[in-house]
């Protein structure tokens, strides 16, 4: 086994949060080597920016925090170190500028997350701070040393501090898979299961529905759950059929309550109203209103715009015989009950809810079991919606840890 030349800190993971604890680290003088199982660093952070790259999100900094659910009050030092006002500066300190869609999401120009990493790992190089690509970490040896395998056989490191910044388990083709939590665990870590977030889940559909609308995107809809401590929730937005069931952002936004829901009773049930924008008596009126010739598919397009998907998935709910009710089908038209009765596996999810709980760290993320040991990211026991929330926090997690390891390195030396 050949020895990597050592640096004063080793960043095993080269996602946002491994890159800022880098970024932060070099800044203070430190010879920092990021090392990465892959052939490139932040891959599912390009990934992510496909679509269009949300970075952050512009609403009420209150309302904000408030998206972080149970893990809040852990969360809450490390987000005001570094809130989203902070996080646009440090992206338009790497030349690139951002502005706000109109759903509050915050964006870098262009939407693509590429010119913004490219820029970020030119200023990483410019600091001094070494890349080991294709280095995958496989633990620590029976001498204490990091253990890497890569292609030219094993190697192993021996830094004075380390931060593990591997991610959960999510889309684990692109570099996150899990594979860290027994070896953290045999170290006496204790780690809450790692489990989908922001992630689809089953439905049992009709074969006609898959096989007509699987993929379909249900637009202009209504979301309304009761969660297990019976508080009503409603987001508008949109979802799409899916061959398993039903997925996108607006069924993210519910993922952690519908994911307890059915932990705790097996299923779970919310609703869609197919017609957000008109009340209860607007669309027993439409549904009511003289049809003469036209079938009912085509005067419930005309008078209340369902149609489609829409229209489909009402018949694959309601049925045959609510269409012979006006009453019971403009029911169904303002609250269609869905039932779902799985989450889709973890690697399809978004992002991983579970990991090593905050109580194992101390207050600058530093494993209790493991001094000098620092995580941040997706490893540790968090969750949040999409729409920037995890962005943000990864990397004002990775700045906070970068800072403890400054500190202690500073104070053991």
């Amino acid at each position: 086994m050949t020895s990597d030349p050592d640096s004063t800190v080793a960043i095993i993971g080269g996602g946002p949060a491994g890159l800022m604890a880098a970024e932060v680290l070099a800044r203070n003088g430190h010879t920092v080597t990021v090392y990465e199982a892959k052939p490139s660093v932040a891959r599912k952070f390009l990934r992510a920016g496909i679509g269009g790259l949300n970075i952050t999100h512009s609403e009420d900094y209150s309302l904000f925090c408030t998206r972080y659910g149970p893990a809040q009050p852990q969360l809450q030092a490390m987000l005001d170190h570094f809130p989203p006002t902070a996080l646009r500066a440090w992206v338009e300190s790497l030349g690139i500028t951002t502005f706000e869609g109109s759903s509050g999401r915050v964006f870098p120009e262009g939407m693509k997350a590429a010119p913004l990493l490219r820029a970020w790992v030119q200023r990483l190089r410019g600091l001094g701070v070494r890349f080991q690509l294709r280095h995958r970490w496989t633990g620590w040896n029976a001498a204490y040393a990091l253990s890497f395998e890569t292609p030219d056989g094993p190697v192993e490191a021996r830094p004075q501090a380390t931060v593990l910044a591997l991610g959960g388990a999510s889309w684990p083709q692109l570099g996150s898979d899990g594979a860290w939590v027994p070896w953290l665990q045999a170290r006496g870590a204790n780690i809450t299961p790692l489990q989908s977030a922001n992630c689809g889940f089953d439905v049992t559909w009709s074969e006609h529905l898959r096989e007509h609308h699987a993929g379909a995107h249900l637009k202009t809809v209504a979301l309304r759950f009761t969660d297990l401590q019976g508080k009503t929730h409603e987001r508008r937005g949109e979802l799409i059929i899916s061959q398993h069931g039903v997925e996108g952002s607006l069924i993210y936004a519910f993922s952690r309550s519908l994911r307890e829901t059915l932990q705790a009773q097996g299923s779970a049930s919310f609703t869609l109203d197919l017609a957000p924008d008109r009340s209860p008596e607007q669309v027993l009126a439409g549904v009511q209103y003289p049809r003469g010739a036209r079938s009912l598919s085509s005067h419930l397009k005309t008078r209340l715009n369902i149609s489609g998907v829409k229209m489909a998935l009402l018949w694959e709910v309601m049925g045959a015989q609510a269409a012979t009710d006006p009453v019971r089908m403009a029911r169904y038209i303002k609250a269609l009950p869905i039932t779902v009765n799985a989450t889709r596996p973890l690697a399809e999810a978004i992002s991983t809810a579970g990991g090593v709980r905050f109580e194992d760290l101390d207050e600058h993320l530093m494993l209790k079991a493991l001094p000098g040991v620092f995580l941040a990211g997706e490893m540790l026991d968090w969750e949040a919606p999409t729409g920037g929330y995890l962005l943000s926090a990864c990397l004002a997690q990775g700045r906070w840890a970068g800072e403890g390891v400054a500190a202690w390195l500073n104070q053991t030396s």
